[in-house]
């Protein structure tokens, strides 16, 4: 991804981890075979061939969603904590306030795929950690090669993954740390609060790849319902 001129460094690796999002939950979609192969066609994304979905629904809807992160991944919870309350620093620990404040306000990034009675079975999760601090000229092919490796690796997980039932559906939710303000931003617009259901008890966690290299960190795991999760 090419830097603008008068981009910021942070504004250059959200642009960064976006555009490599969009890949990875496509390849997510096409791992989980919901969708016929012909659906998509063979890329070249970071030197490695991914899938990009070939229906402009499809598309659409992934790179919507994806985009409209873009905001909110360069804005910091202590931007929106300073906006919504200023007095609020000078009241907590500096210190882990500090390293809270400074990270982006999306905090994870799930793909989800439900049954027919709206319950997950599967999520895929992307956590992230920006460091919005973070001032100096950022190392593209440092990042690029790190990230690269989770597309590597989640072409052939296909045997952590569990099968899916008939009709299910997916979506994209998007975790923040704090709330957005409506009023400071159009963007929000395109975001609800999601009314779906969660498990009553913790997941089964698979961890799939992570990285933590200055200014981003991601990580990238599975989760399924604990064989003690009530029935529907």
């Amino acid at each position: 991804m090419e830097r603008k001129d008068n981009q910021s460094p942070r504004g250059h690796i959200a642009g960064i981890l976006v555009e490599f999002l969009e890949v990875a939950i496509t390849s997510v979609v096409f791992l989980k075979g919901i969708y016929s192969p012909g659906a998509f066609e063979r890329r070249r994304y970071m030197n490695v061939v991914v899938q990009r979905a070939r229906h402009p629904q499809l598309r659409d809807y992934i790179h919507s969603a994806v985009s409209g992160l873009l905001p909110f991944i360069e804005k910091s919870s202590w931007d929106a904590m300073w906006k919504c309350c200023p007095s609020y620093w000078f009241y907590e620990n500096k210190v882990k306030r500090y390293q809270i404040f400074f990270e982006g306000l999306v905090e994870r990034v799930a793909v989800i795929f439900f049954n027919t009675d709206n319950i997950p079975v599967e999520r895929f999760m992307f956590k992230l950690t920006v460091n919005q601090s973070f001032d100096s000229k950022v190392e593209e092919s440092d990042l690029e090669f790190s990230l690269r490796s989770f597309l590597i690796k989640l072409s052939v997980s296909q045997p952590l993954t569990k099968v899916l039932p008939c009709d299910c559906r997916w979506e994209i939710t998007a975790y923040f740390r704090s709330l957005p303000q409506v009023r400071n931003s159009k963007d929000t617009e395109l975001w609800i609060s999601t009314d779906t259901k969660q498990w009553q008890q913790p997941p089964l966690i698979t961890p799939i790849k992570s990285m933590n290299s200055e200014p981003l960190g991601v990580q990238l795991f599975l989760e399924h319902p604990s064989p003690s999760e009530p029935k529907s």
